[in-house]
């Protein structure tokens, strides 16, 4: 294969799944803590929910800026990657009172449980990597 064909779409890996026990409160019959199953976004995917967490307000003479609501966008991000378990069954949702993937989400999960989802996301999505550290990598 040439190095051009390495970045064909059909021999790049893409939508890596990964497991992360979220929370050792969700157990299964044996006890044991659940992992839930979390994806990769790709770009197009993160722009419409950037998007989505973006309003226009008022700025300095009256102008209409953009604004993007960090909290919204990361609500949105945790939610896309998350594979399993289904934050969007009405069932589940029920049965916290919840309407909504992002509302549950934060019912759900512990303060802390949910700082690590985000984290993880983050992670498994190239968001954890420092630019300085990218810098010296190719540097190297």
């Amino acid at each position: 294969m040439s190095s051009l064909q390495a970045f064909f779409a059909q021999n790049v890996q893409s939508n890596i799944t990964e497991e992360f026990v979220v929370s050792e409160r969700f157990k299964d019959e044996n006890g044991k803590p659940i992992p839930w199953k979390l994806r990769t976004l790709s770009e197009a995917e993160n722009e419409e929910i950037r998007k989505a967490s973006t309003q226009m307000v008022k700025g300095k003479g009256g102008q209409r800026i953009p604004e993007t609501k960090p909290e919204v966008y990361l609500a949105k991000v945790a939610v896309a990657s998350v594979v399993f378990p289904d934050l969007k069954d009405a069932e589940l949702q029920k049965s916290y009172g919840v309407i909504g993937a992002e509302g549950l989400l934060k019912k759900m999960l512990l303060a802390g449980e949910y700082a690590a989802l985000v984290q993880k996301v983050q992670e498994i999505n190239g968001f954890d990597r420092d630019i300085n550290d990218l810098v010296d990598e190719v540097k190297n």
